[in-house]
């Protein structure tokens, strides 16, 4: 009999399965991206290609996976307390972003091509992997209904 049940879908009953397999996914794509970046610009620019495929995946892969790191370290917390530290942790990342980029900006040590196309890529790259990872799990729920 065939299986309804495709296997691109992964069943879970972790109420954080999905975000699980999200951080999972994006690992995985942030790592991909970084090894093609890295066999991409390294002969390219040499020494600079490679400081900036890594500085470009850590701040771009990094600024996104903060997030949902935190998300599940939030979880079971109240919505309130998970809000304040969400936003907390935001605005740390955006500073963040900005200090880096600033002290950066005027140093040598990188290429500019290669910083520029890791961190839009691996923005791009680790978003698209989080949702995939997401929409493949699938989490059962049950509506309660109240004894009579």
């Amino acid at each position: 009999m065939a299986d309804d049940n495709p296997d691109i879908l992964r069943a879970t009953t972790d109420p954080l399965g999905a975000l699980k397999a999200g951080l999972r996914y994006g690992v995985f794509g942030l790592v991909a991206l970084t090894v093609l970046g890295l066999a991409v610009w390294v002969p390219v620019a040499g020494t600079p290609g490679l400081w900036g495929v890594v500085v470009g995946a850590a701040v771009g892969g990094g600024f996104i996976l903060v997030t949902i790191l935190v998300v599940l370290a939030t979880a079971h917390m109240p919505p309130t307390t998970s809000l304040y530290i969400i936003m907390g942790s935001w605005f740390l990342k955006m500073v963040a972003v900005i200090v880096v980029m600033a002290v950066i900006k005027n140093m040598d040590f990188y290429d500019r091509g290669a910083l520029v196309s890791m961190l839009i890529g691996a923005i791009v790259i680790v978003l698209g992997a989080e949702f995939y990872g997401v929409l493949r799990t699938r989490v059962p729920y049950v509506d309660e209904t109240p004894e009579k």
